[in-house]
C-alpha cells in the first residue's frame, strides 16, 4: 500500500473533485479524500509520502500517437527548421558520419514555413537539392504531417521509381513538366520509398519503444492510443510478455488488415488494461501542407485545387459494414471540410445499420477534424462521434489555415464549437507530426498561442479556447471515454487504476503562458513508480 498526503488532487471526478491525500492498494485507488480521513484510516499500512502541497492529476493519455514512428524519429534528422537551408545542413552533417549506401533518414520538413524554397513545383524541395550533398546514399526525409515525403534520386532509383512509373492509388508523385519526379512522394506513393527501406531488426524495434515510453513517462502520459502497424503492435506484445510494457496502449489496427482480423475474430475491447484492441483505422483525405486534405471549395492559394478524397461515404459504409458487423469499430482520418461531411455521412448511414442488425452503439471517431463546415457542426453529438483532436496542431498550423482556407478557418481546430454541441472530445499530439508533451497541447488548447505569445495576446481565432478543465479532460476523462474504459481511467476515485503524475505547478492555477512549461516530477503507473521515484 501507498498513502500520499499534503497535496493538490485534481481528481477529474466531478461527484469529489479536489482531495489532499489518497490511499493506493497494488495497482488500484483505495480512498481519496483528506489528509485527516486517509492517514487515520490508512497511515498504519503502508509508507506514507508527504508531496508537500503539490499538485497531482490523473496520469494523462494522449489519444492519437504513431509510436513506432515517434520511437523511431528520436534516431533520425530534426528536419522541423525555419529554412530550408538550416534542414539541409543538417542532412549534410548526418551524411559525413555515414557510411556510402546508408540510407539518411530525417522528419519534420514543412516547405509552408520556408521562405528560401522557392525552386520546386508548388513551393516544395526537389530531389536534386539532396542530391548536391550526395549522391552516394539514399535520402528520405518525412514531413511534418507525415503525408508527403522528399527522397534524392539515389531514392528514386532504390524505390525502382522512374518518369513512367505510374500514380499508385491514393497517392501521387510530384512531376516536373516533363513527367519526371521531382523527389517529393504525396500521400500513398510515400509507401513506394519506406518499402525499399531496409526494416529495423524486431529487437531494434522494441528497444527504440522503450526508450520512447520513458520519454513519455517524463512528460506526463500514462497511456496512448497509438496508430502505427502490424510491426509496433508485435513489438508491444513483445514487451508485454517480458514484462517492460507500463504504458497503456490501445491499438488501432490499419484498415488493410480489416479482413484478416475478421478472419481472426478480433474485437474492439480485447485485450487487458495495459494493452488492448482498439478501432480499425481508414483515411477519408491528406493533410493541410501538402494541399491533399479533401475540401467543398478549393484552397484559397490554389483555385484549381480542391484536394484528395481518399475515401468517400459509400466506401466508408462498406468498411464500417464489415467491420461493425464482427465487432470493430471506426476512426477516419478526416482533415478537410469535405472528407469531414463524407464520414459523418457514412457514421449516419451506419448507426441506422448498427440499429436495424442489433448491433453495439460503437464509439466511432474522426481524427484530427481539423476543417467542419457549420452545418455538419451539429451532427457529431446526436449521432454520438466521438471528435479526436490535436491541440498543437491549431498553433503549429494556425498561418498555413488563415492561408489556404481564408475565412473558412473560422470553424478549423473548433474545439469551444464542438465542446457546446455536447459532443466527446479526446486530444492527443499525433506525434511524431507534433511533439506528444500534452502541456504543450493544454497551453494550446487553452491559449491558441505558439511561443512567444504569437499571433497575439488573445490568441488565434479565440472563440474556439477551451477552459483549464476542458483541456485537461480531453487528456483524461474524453481519452478514457474514447477507449472505452471511463470505470476505470481518466480520474481519480475509490476503484479507479492507480495511474497519477505529480506535477512541479498546478496548470489549474497558474498563469496560462506557464502551463507550457509544467515538467512532472513523478509518474505512477498501476500503483508503481515508473519516473521520478
Amino acid at each position: 500500500m501507498k498513502i500520499l498526503i499534503n497535496a493538490t488532487i485534481h481528481t477529474l471526478n466531478p461527484e469529489h473533485p479536489t482531495a489532499t491525500a489518497l490511499a493506493i492498494d497494488e495497482e488500484r485507488i483505495l480512498a481519496v479524500g483528506t489528509d485527516d480521513f486517509i492517514q487515520a484510516e490508512f497511515a498504519r499500512k503502508g509508507p506514507v509520502l508527504n508531496l508537500e502541497g503539490r499538485t497531482v492529476l490523473p496520469g494523462l493519455t494522449d489519444a492519437h500517437v504513431h509510436l513506432q514512428l515517434y520511437a523511431r524519429s528520436l534516431t533520425h534528422i530534426d528536419c522541423e527548421t525555419s529554412t530550408l537551408a538550416e534542414c539541409l545542413e543538417r542532412v549534410r552533417a548526418r551524411a559525413a558520419v555515414t557510411a556510402p549506401g546508408g540510407w539518411i533518414l530525417g522528419h519534420g520538413w514543412q516547405q509552408n514555413d520556408w521562405d528560401d524554397c522557392t525552386q520546386g513545383v508548388g513551393g516544395f524541395p526537389t530531389a536534386a537539392m539532396l542530391d548536391e550533398i550526395s549522391a552516394l546514399h539514399p535520402i528520405y526525409l518525412t514531413a511534418k504531417s507525415l503525408h508527403a515525403g522528399w527522397a534524392n534520386t539515389a531514392a528514386l532509383r532504390a524505390s525502382q521509381i522512374t518518369n513512367a512509373s505510374p500514380d499508385p492509388a491514393g497517392g501521387a508523385l510530384q512531376r516536373f513538366a516533363d513527367a519526371s519526379p521531382t523527389g517529393i512522394l504525396l500521400e500513398g506513393a510515400m509507401s513506394l520509398v519506406s518499402q525499399a527501406i531496409p526494416p529495423a531488426p524486431d529487437e531494434q524495434v522494441i528497444h527504440e519503444i522503450e526508450n520512447a515510453q520513458r520519454r513519455l513517462w517524463q512528460l506526463g502520459l500514462t497511456g496512448l492510443h497509438d496508430f502505427d502497424r502490424r510491426r509496433c503492435f508485435v513489438a508491444l506484445q513483445t514487451m508485454q510478455a517480458r514484462g517492460t510494457l507500463h504504458l497503456r496502449v490501445i491499438k488501432s489496427l490499419p484498415v488493410e488488415d480489416l479482413d484478416h482480423a475478421v478472419g481472426l475474430g478480433l474485437r474492439t475491447g480485447f485485450g487487458n488494461d495495459m494493452l488492448r484492441i482498439g478501432h480499425v483505422k481508414a483515411f477519408a483525405d491528406g493533410a493541410l501542407g501538402p494541399h491533399t486534405a479533401a475540401m467543398l471549395q478549393p484552397y484559397e492559394d490554389d483555385p484549381a485545387n480542391t484536394g484528395m478524397l481518399l475515401l468517400d461515404s459509400e466506401e466508408i459504409m462498406e468498411i464500417g459494414r464489415l467491420a461493425g458487423s464482427n465487432g470493430l469499430g471506426l476512426v477516419i482520418h478526416a482533415i478537410g471540410d469535405r472528407a469531414n461531411h463524407e464520414v459523418l455521412n457514412a457514421y449516419a448511414g451506419l448507426r441506422k445499420f448498427e440499429q436495424e442488425n442489433g448491433l453495439p452503439h460503437y464509439r466511432h471517431r474522426i481524427e484530427h477534424v481539423q476543417l467542419i463546415h457549420p452545418d455538419d457542426l451539429p451532427r457529431l453529438a446526436p449521432l454520438g462521434i466521438i471528435a479526436s483532436m490535436q491541440p498543437i496542431h491549431a498553433t503549429s498550423d494556425m498561418y498555413a489555415a488563415d492561408r489556404f482556407w481564408g475565412e473558412r478557418a473560422e470553424y478549423s481546430y473548433a474545439w469551444q464549437s464542438i465542446w457546446m454541441t455536447g459532443a466527446p472530445i479526446a486530444f492527443g499530439s499525433d506525434a511524431p507530426v507534433e511533439s506528444p508533451n500534452p502541456f504543450w497541447g493544454i497551453h494550446a488548447a487553452v491559449t491558441r498561442t505558439r511561443p512567444p505569445g504569437l499571433p497575439n495576446p488573445e490568441g488565434w481565432r479565440p472563440a474556439q479556447k477551451v477552459s483549464r478543465l476542458q483541456a485537461i479532460a480531453g487528456f483524461t476523462t474524453g481519452a478514457a471515454f474514447a477507449a472505452g474504459v471511463e470505470d476505470r481511467l481518466g480520474h481519480l476515485a475509490p476503484g479507479t487504476l492507480a495511474d497519477l503524475i505529480v506535477l512541479d505547478t498546478d496548470p489549474f492555477t497558474c498563469a496560462p503562458d506557464e502551463i507550457r512549461d509544467i515538467h512532472p516530477l513523478k509518474t505512477m503507473v498501476n500503483g508503481e513508480w515508473v519516473f521520478g521515484d
